[in-house]
């Protein structure tokens, strides 16, 4: 959620990062809220987060965590939510409703924008790279249009598309490797300091307060594994398919994880291993 205070700059951004100096909070304005473990309170749809200055920066960013705010830490629009703001409404100062439906259309395409990014150039998969670039390309096209033409955009045929992509790039990727097949798998809570994950199918797995310190997740696919909680401190991350930022921001690493060059280390985690 909108985290930065205004005019500021994310810390080392990486590529298709939220630069919330840059956007009008529309992610703490647009989504409803459902009081849970990831949010204090109940907020309808359209109706500011009581805790959102005039500045559009939020009052309680340093303490989100502390404050029963999870959600709003693990949140990142991947830069769809300045896109809304300088291209999509030509740098409007003030938020618009239809700001908010436009949101919803960019977000997951600025998603899928950023895995592209990688399966583009992932040197493992060179063969499936071109098809991930000509995706990518069309994308970049898809996100500039206005917003009546973005609420015309099929997104679920582009992740269908997308995912097709996906799965072709970490075939390759895999080529000769027996990596465990977990796609969607339980694994909530446990042990798996002595599995063998590299090369692991992870898409969609359910990962939550895992222990998985010191694994080994070399080529592993983690696309859309939820790894909320999950103890990563000293995992062996940097090689991993297709994960993204808020993945690594939901989890609870350290300065001996490694986590991919295109990706930027969570600020939270703690500096070293106990």
């Amino acid at each position: 959620m909108s985290g930065a205070p205004a005019g500021s700059a994310p810390e080392s951004a990486a590529p298709r990062s939220a630069d919330c100096s840059r956007c009008l909070a529309l992610c703490c304005v647009g989504p409803a809220f459902a009081a849970s473990a990831d949010f204090a309170i109940d907020k309808p749809a359209g109706t500011p987060c009581p805790h959102l200055g005039a500045d559009h920066a939020c009052g309680i960013h340093a303490q989100l965590q502390e404050r029963g705010f999870p959600g709003c830490v693990t949140f990142d629009c991947f830069g769809a939510g300045q896109q809304v703001v300088e291209v999509t409404f030509g740098g409007a100062s003030r938020r618009e409703p239809a700001m908010f439906a436009a949101l919803e259309v960019l977000r997951p395409l600025h998603e899928v924008l950023a895995l592209l990014d990688e399966a583009a150039g992932h040197p493992a998969s060179p063969t499936h790279g071109p098809a991930a670039a000509d995706l990518r390309a069309r994308v970049e096209e898809m996100v500039t249009r206005d917003a009546d033409a973005l609420a015309a955009v099929d997104v679920g045929a582009v992740r269908r598309e997308a995912g097709a992509v996906f799965d072709g790039v970490v075939a390759e990727a895999h080529a000769g490797l027996q990596g465990r097949d977990l796609r969607g798998a339980d694994l909530v809570g446990q042990d798996l300091r002595r599995r063998d994950l590299r090369a692991a199918r992870l898409r969609g797995a359910l990962l939550l307060g895992a222990d998985l310190r010191g694994v080994d997740l070399d080529r592993a696919e983690l696309l859309g594994a939820d790894l909320r909680g999950a103890d990563v401190r000293g995992a062996r991350l940097a090689g991993a398919l297709l994960l993204t930022g808020p993945q690594l921001v939901a989890a609870r690493g350290d300065a001996a994880t490694t986590v991919p060059a295109h990706l930027r280390r969570p600020p939270h985690w703690i500096p070293s291993a106990p």
